[in-house]
């Protein structure tokens, strides 16, 4: 009886300085004029060893249904929202997140893509961080140890390597960008902006701690989210055919990679080419749209999208170029992405149409 009686005091205690510890990461983490901090661990995002990242519980993870591609890397994603504030729901569009908001995403490299037990070797983490009336972007480079990273806006190049699915090594010359760089894919009407947490990208189940959990359902849960339609908006998973037939899937990948600038009041809206999910106007999605300025970028070809034939869409040809003058996306990858291209390439071959009518 007294062995259970010393077991539940020390049990109790561990619990109260858990509640210490996360009352204390919430103060570091609601401190946003006092950032960026020096170090990753300073916010007390993680509990335990920081590159486990486990978060504490006021920290989310979640994850996305259709992922930015970023040279073959994985990315760890958290949410933090502070206490009594929630998101509202916007309509094909990034939620509208409360001042105090820390998005948090970690890049890291399988040393085995198709085994990750082989381990892992953690490259940055990056903070979009939301003020009043703006996002702040803080961006941390993880030592060779992994017990740490750093706070930079210079940013680097780092060469990565690793055995792909087909068992093959793969190399990148991955970029950490500097924090001018990172408004090339993050920038909105001269904003930065996220790009992956809008509604119909959360639209999935999680594997939470205490069991497996809409995300949606999670964050309204959480107090953390209103507004949602019902029922609520859904992206499929760009290489999952149960999740949506190919031209949803071709579309849902188009959203993520590319309508962060093809999209209307996004950097590159003088195209004319608006690869957002929920764009119905053919012409606008690159259908027989010839392009607005001729030259290297449009290898000679006379439209975005030719119905039937992807060797002669200059979508395909971008998406298939390493030149740094022709590639699509023009940052985030220096590598191709082979499937999302083949995805592209099946798709543009299944579309009919005539672009001589």
């Amino acid at each position: 009886m007294k062995h259970t009686i010393l077991m539940f005091l020390a049990f109790t205690c561990i619990v109260i300085a858990c509640k210490k510890d996360d009352t204390s990461n919430e103060a570091a983490m609601d401190n946003i004029a006092a950032f960026p901090y020096d170090n990753l661990s300073d916010y007390g995002f993680f509990t335990g060893d920081i590159a486990n990242l486990i978060s504490i519980d006021a920290v989310l993870p979640y994850d996305l249904n259709t992922p930015l591609f970023s040279d073959y890397s994985q990315k760890a994603r958290y949410i933090y929202i502070p206490n009594g504030k929630s998101a509202n729901y916007v309509a094909d569009f990034i939620l509208d997140f409360p001042t105090g908001t820390i998005l948090i995403k970690t890049f890291y490299f399988l040393n085995n893509i198709a085994d990750a037990s082989q381990g892992k070797q953690i490259i940055e983490t990056r903070l979009l961080v939301k003020y009043d009336n703006e996002w702040e972007v803080f961006s941390y480079i993880w030592d060779e140890e992994q017990t740490e990273a750093s706070f930079t806006v210079l940013g680097e190049q780092r060469p990565i390597s690793w055995t792909h699915y087909n068992g093959e090594t793969k190399t990148a010359n991955y970029l950490i960008p500097n924090k001018n760089e990172c408004k090339s894919c993050h920038l909105f009407d001269e904003e930065v902006i996220p790009i992956g947490p809008k509604a119909r990208n959360l639209n999935r189940l999680y594997d939470y701690s205490d069991g497996s959990k809409n995300q949606l359902d999670k964050w309204v849960e959480r107090g953390w989210l209103t507004g949602l339609p019902n029922p609520y908006p859904y992206l499929p998973v760009w290489d999952d055919e149960s999740t949506g037939n190919l031209n949803d899937r071709a579309r849902a990948y188009l959203d993520v990679n590319c309508a962060h600038c093809h999209y209307s009041g996004a950097p590159a809206d003088n195209s004319g080419l608006f690869l957002n999910y929920t764009n119905v106007d053919s012409l606008h999605l690159g259908i027989c749209k010839p392009p607005v300025a001729a030259g290297q970028g449009s290898g000679g070809l006379q439209a975005d999208i030719i119905p039937g034939d992807p060797d002669a869409s200059i979508m395909v040809y971008r998406m298939n170029s390493n030149d740094l003058e022709v590639q699509m996306p023009e940052i985030s990858r220096s590598v191709i992405h082979t499937e999302g291209l083949e995805l592209i390439r099946e798709w543009i071959a299944s579309l009919e149409g005539d672009c001589t009518d």
